[in-house]
């Protein structure tokens, strides 16, 4: 079995939402409209690795656990979207 709880001391908040935030100004201010929407994600997990190592400090494994941070913020992104936009394949 899978020990999850491991993964709380690597998990930050502050990224997560720095991310999302970060994310979510990408996707709609107007100054981004030149990002395409397919590179959002890779942005995102580059930013939350930086933003994990200045925040944990400079580890690979810090690195890392960022860029995922990042990555799972772009997947809270979506699944809320689709959670407050409901389902149109009915």
């Amino acid at each position: 079995m899978l020990d999850y709880g491991a993964l709380k001391d690597y998990f930050v908040v502050t990224v997560v939402l720095a991310c999302l935030i970060l994310g979510y100004i990408f996707k709609h201010a107007s100054i981004f409209k030149w990002i395409p929407n397919d590179d959002i994600p890779a942005i995102l997990a580059l930013v939350g690795g930086l933003l994990n190592l200045w925040v944990t400090g400079f580890t690979i494994n810090a690195f890392i656990m960022g860029a995922f941070m990042g990555l799972a913020s772009t997947g809270m992104h979506q699944s809320f979207k689709s959670f407050i936009e409901g389902n149109k394949d009915e």
